[in-house]
């Protein structure tokens, strides 16, 4: 439960591999965060992100298993973890896949694959999640979305459009809790220099994980619902919204 300050307690990270997620944790780990737990495929991978955060301040933390593709568990993981750790006051989904745009297309089985993990898979474990945080009265899910899914561009628009759906659904989840103690805060990061984009050339307006997390972490302790990384991406995707198609397809990157 969030202390008398209203600051997080306790976190679960699905996708505890994320550069972003654990960025994140390790800010509220060295805030009032005592409480994380990391869960991914691989327990044993996230072994030493776990150290890292008792070293910065967390005194409980574990790491459990989680498949974001295995959509027949996410009812039973939920309650498992959820029992086992009396509740969280903020569940960070950071799961996904990037892709290979031109592979993808034309692969459909590997677009597919895309789209399950960054939207399916989602779906499948937020609804209930949304439904065990609702019982519990409280807590803050934080869904890692991406300008990408403002608009889908033809260099990116497997990616693009399964970050779309995963943008519209959690608007929406967000709004079927109003009223219930829990809330839905989206982020949608530019370009961002992780793991995952290493093999990639740079980016206008690129972030780090460092500053993805200090934009959720404020925008936690803020109660907003959408957070833009870095925020002027905000002016600009609003008016690439705009833009007439002709116009807008010519973008590249």
């Amino acid at each position: 439960m969030k202390d008398a300050l209203g600051a997080v307690q306790s976190v679960l990270v699905l996708g505890g591999s994320s550069d972003i997620a654990q960025a994140t944790v390790t800010r509220l780990a060295g805030g009032r965060a005592k409480t994380i737990v990391l869960a991914g495929r691989d327990p044993a991978a996230l072994t030493q992100p776990a150290a890292a955060l008792e070293r910065a301040g967390a005194t409980t933390v574990d790491t459990v298993a989680f498949d974001a593709l295995d959509f027949a568990s996410h009812a039973g993981f939920i309650e498992t973890v959820f029992n086992k750790f009396d509740g969280f006051d903020a569940v960070l989904l950071a799961f996904g896949l990037l892709g290979d745009q031109d592979q993808d297309a034309a692969d459909a089985a590997a677009a597919v694959n895309v789209v399950q993990s960054n939207y399916t898979g989602a779906v499948s474990v937020l609804l209930p999640l949304a439904k065990k945080m609702r019982a519990q009265g409280r807590g803050t899910i934080v869904v890692l979305s991406s300008v990408a899914g403002e608009r889908a561009r033809a260099a990116n628009f497997i990616y693009g459009s399964s970050k779309a759906g995963l943008d519209a659904f959690c608007q929406g989840l967000g709004d079927s809790l109003a009223g219930s103690g829990v809330s839905v805060m989206v982020v949608r990061p530019g370009f961002v220099k992780t793991k995952m984009t290493a093999h990639m050339d740079d980016k206008p307006l690129s972030s780090t994980a460092d500053e993805v997390a200090e934009v959720i972490v404020e925008g936690i302790r803020r109660g907003d619902q959408i957070v833009w990384a870095p925020r002027k991406l905000r002016l600009i995707f609003t008016v690439f919204r705009h833009l007439p198609r002709p116009i807008f397809r010519r973008i590249k990157g």
